[in-house]
């Protein structure tokens, strides 16, 4: 199994582009899961694709399995993130999938840090399939930059952006809230992404607190 830096390789780039693609689509739509694509390539042509789906299953790898079918034996899969290794509802996770589609080759754009996301390359490389992890990473970790940011903090990736399309939510205030108690608060609900519309009040003071992440306005 090879976990070391990707040698760059325009074929491979090209099917991680497009499953970067179709993650990024699903922005938004997937919390509190992130947002994921696959792609699954044989005879160099894609036989089967898919994404996160909406509220955060299906995953995108049994999308592209299930569309695959047989022809995923000997193929490789291109997973803009960690297949994972052990799934909450206890339904096979999508490295067991990948094992036993015979699937050939995986190659990952970056890691999962979610506790039961990780190691999934590590399983399937003791299956003996083979992985390379590093492909197009820091385009995959921009994308989920939300979910990333809810893992290791609990909060989600707070923006200052007009276009609600790729958010979970839009940030609001309780009463007697804090900045702070809000933002734990919708980190609670499961939110990786959220939005403050520019030019308002709100706005200004989160910036001015320091827990804006990215201003689009």
């Amino acid at each position: 199994m090879s976990r070391g830096a990707h040698t760059r390789d325009t074929g491979d780039e090209r099917f991680m582009a497009r499953a970067l693609e179709l993650a990024r689509a699903q922005l938004g739509r997937t919390a509190p899961n992130p947002a994921v694509g696959c792609v699954i390539v044989r005879g160099n042509a894609i036989v089967g694709e898919g994404a996160t789906g909406d509220g955060g299953r299906p995953h995108a790898e049994e999308v592209a399995l299930e569309i695959a079918g047989e022809k995923a034996r000997g193929a490789t899969a291109y997973v803009s993130l960690e297949p994972c290794n052990v799934r909450s509802s206890g339904s096979p996770s999508c490295s067991q999938l990948l094992v036993e589609a015979a699937i050939a080759r995986v190659i990952v754009a970056c890691e999962d840090p979610h506790p039961l996301g990780t190691h999934g390359a590590s399983r399937l490389g003791a299956a003996g399939v083979e992985v390379m992890l590093g492909v197009m990473r820091a385009e995959a970790e921009a994308l989920n930059r939300g979910f990333f940011k809810a893992i290791a903090t609990g909060r989600p990736w707070l923006a200052i952006d007009g276009d609600p399309s790729t958010y979970d939510g839009e940030f609001d205030l309780a009463r007697n809230e804090t900045y702070e108690a809000a933002l734990d608060r919708l980190g609670k609900t499961g939110s990786t992404r959220i939005f403050v519309r520019p030019g308002t009040p709100l706005a200004a003071q989160l910036g001015a607190r320091g827990l804006v992440d990215e201003d689009k306005s």
